[in-house]
């Protein structure tokens, strides 16, 4: 890419695979799915935060983040490029919590909406130091026009401050220097600044906007939180913020220019073809020409000889912590290169468009290895489904095979059908009917779980995935207990419906003189011992022969045998609601995973259609 003048076409392409790579998920821990997630988070961090922001305004100001490690001295040197403390620096670690962005007073409106860095909250924080050395003003007494106001209590700039009036950031402190009191409140997307305390509360990435006039315009500068910082936060927030940048600022030492940390940095960089400059701090001056030699071989050896080197020699300024502001003369190489790619516009056009490149030539690779990671997710979750499936279609063969048995009518219901041939109430037998069909329910779904449960403890693709909680085997039986009741009142339904119709037929015949009505209508009075005896029917097997002649010569022999086909119709439905409910219970947490199968399809056709477009362009 030799300039930034895009087409249309080709952000929508860039867009849209950018929405295929954030529907994307990785989350059972298959071998490369780590990698996959890292990649994945990489790419959108670097798409959000740098290439479709860059892409759609080329003009803005070229970005510099400064990273690098614990203790290397970030904030010393952001400080020191700008002229005045901007960024706390110290001897606690880690120093820089909440990321700081300085820029020229003209090139504000660029990063105070969410052109870049768009989860970041712009947030109104406390100055960490005045003008000169000055302290901020603290909020316990009148302000005084002596330093800059910090946030702190409501203040607006018309008078002394007194803690009665809001502060409006559009208005310097009286007496004060403007450039604090503009810095002391960045506003969100919708207006209205908060604190970082505020922002850190709700959850969100803060982000401070600091302007110098010093700096010159088309430059910006972010000092980023350590890339080995022992909050785990801090060091996310470093990864994203070096994705955003338009070059990347790395710092190091000369006691840990060889550590393992920031040379993942570089090699990352290398690889993304991205506009990169080192930094070597706090160099002894009897060792530098060694120092220098030594990290300038091993750049040569990872392939990045090329890249700018500045040397800074340890100073008494970046003693103790890092806490003075280096001399002028220290910093003036590498304020000259960044003033020079920021002013001159063919020189920051190459270094954006290089960078921008260098991502987006990075897909070619990146982006089939996060679909073939994809199809192995969604491999992995059909077959952890397909285990699920198969348990519970055993358990709905065992059910069957056990009702055809009539282990149903065992137990209690076997001694209540004995006690209704001799003359025991229907609704007796009907609620030990009920319960013997809930309990094998209950026993076919535990097995079938135990089934499952054996199977993805096997498979690799459950191990520490947070596929499902174990059964609770007393809502589980509470819901099956449900859909049984609901049965048996459909049933009873049916019931009572077949005895109409069976009156009301034999009714007719009565009239052509076929049966004596009043002995038919007598004993087909009871519905209720008809659902009876079909539920028996439906429910014994083998054993419950003697019910189904009951039940025949109750209602006669047709329609007692199209009530048992419609029962029969009946109770399937319900085993299979039952069964099926208890199953996509089962299958819900590994549903809800996200892994669809089209994710992979679509991350490669996204990949064409930019490719194509980038090829036409």
């Amino acid at each position: 890419m030799a300039t930034l003048d895009v087409q249309p076409r080709l952000l929508d392409a860039l867009s849209a695979l950018r929405d295929r790579v954030d529907a994307a998920r990785f989350p059972l821990p298959l071998p490369g799915a780590a990698r996959a997630r890292r990649t994945r988070s990489e790419l959108l961090d670097q798409l959000d935060d740098y290439v479709m922001p860059r892409l759609r305004s080329p003009q803005a100001p070229l970005l510099a983040v400064v990273g690098g490690s614990t203790g290397a001295g970030k904030s010393t040197l952001v400080n020191s490029l700008v002229g005045r403390r901007v960024s706390e620096a110290g001897v606690l670690r880690p120093t820089t919590r909440t990321p700081v962005l300085v820029c020229h007073p003209d090139d504000r409106h660029w990063f105070a909406d969410r052109r870049v860095l768009p989860q970041f909250t712009r947030v109104r924080v406390p100055e960490q130091d005045g003008p000169d050395g000055m302290d901020a003003y603290d909020g316990t007494g009148p302000y005084d026009g002596t330093g800059p106001y910090d946030g702190t209590g409501p203040y607006d700039g018309t008078g002394p401050y007194d803690g009665t009036r809001p502060y409006d950031e559009t208005d310097p402190c009286e007496g004060g220097d403007h450039r604090a009191g503009e810095a002391a409140a960045s506003e969100d997307a919708g207006g209205a600044a908060v604190s970082a305390d505020t922002a850190d509360t709700a959850g969100m990435a803060p982000l401070r906007i600091e302007t110098d006039a010093a700096l010159p315009s088309g430059l910006a500068l972010l000092d980023a939180p350590d890339i080995d910082s022992l909050v785990a936060r801090n060091r996310e927030l470093a990864a994203e913020l070096i994705c955003a940048a338009d070059v990347w600022v790395l710092v190091t030492t000369a006691a840990r220019y060889a550590d393992a940390v920031p040379w993942h940095l570089l090699r990352t960089a290398k690889e993304y073809d991205v506009t990169l400059v080192t930094v070597l701090d706090r160099v002894p001056h009897q060792i530098a020409a060694d120092i220098s030699a030594r990290y300038a071989a091993l750049l040569t050896r990872a392939g990045l000889g090329d890249v700018p080197r500045f040397t800074i020699p340890e100073l008494p300024e970046s003693a103790g912590g890092g806490s003075g502001l280096l001399p002028a003369t220290a910093v003036a190489p590498l304020r000259r290169w960044l003033e020079r790619h920021a002013q001159d516009t063919a020189v920051r056009n190459a270094a954006a468009a290089r960078t921008t490149s260098g991502v987006l030539a990075s897909l070619r690779s990146r982006m089939p290895a996060l679909a073939g990671a994809s199809a192995a997710q969604h491999a992995a979750a059909v077959r952890l489904a397909d285990q699920v499936e198969q348990a519970y279609e055993e358990a709905a063969a065992r059910v069957r095979r056990e009702i055809e048995q009539g282990e149903v009518l065992s137990g209690d219901a076997r001694a209540h059908w004995r006690d209704h041939e001799l003359g025991g109430r229907p609704d007796e037998l009907l609620d030990a009917l009920t319960h013997g069909l809930t309990s094998l329910l209950r026993c076919a779904v535990e097995q079938a779980d135990e089934r499952a449960a054996e199977a993805w403890h096997r498979d690799p693709a459950s191990a520490d995935a947070p596929l499902t909680e174990a059964a609770d085997a007393a809502a589980s039986a509470a819901r099956l207990g449900v859909v049984v009741r609901r049965w048996r009142r459909c049933l009873e339904e049916l019931a009572e419906e077949g005895v109409r119709e069976a009156r009301a037929a034999r009714g007719g015949r009565t009239g052509r003189g076929t049966v004596r009505a009043g002995e038919r209508a007598k004993s087909m009075a009871d519905p209720e011992e008809a659902a009876a005896l079909l539920a028996t029917t439906l429910l014994g097997g083998r054993r419950a022969r003697t019910a189904g002649e009951a039940l025949a010569g109750l209602m006669g022999a047709q329609a007692a045998e199209r009530l048992r086909e419609r029962g029969g119709r009946l109770l399937e439905t319900y085993l299979q609601r039952a069964l099926d409910g208890e199953r996509e219970r089962r299958l819900a947490p590994l549903e809800s995973l996200g892994v669809r199968p089209d994710h992979q399809a679509a991350l490669i056709a996204a990949l064409s259609l930019l490719q194509k477009e980038r090829v036409t362009r």
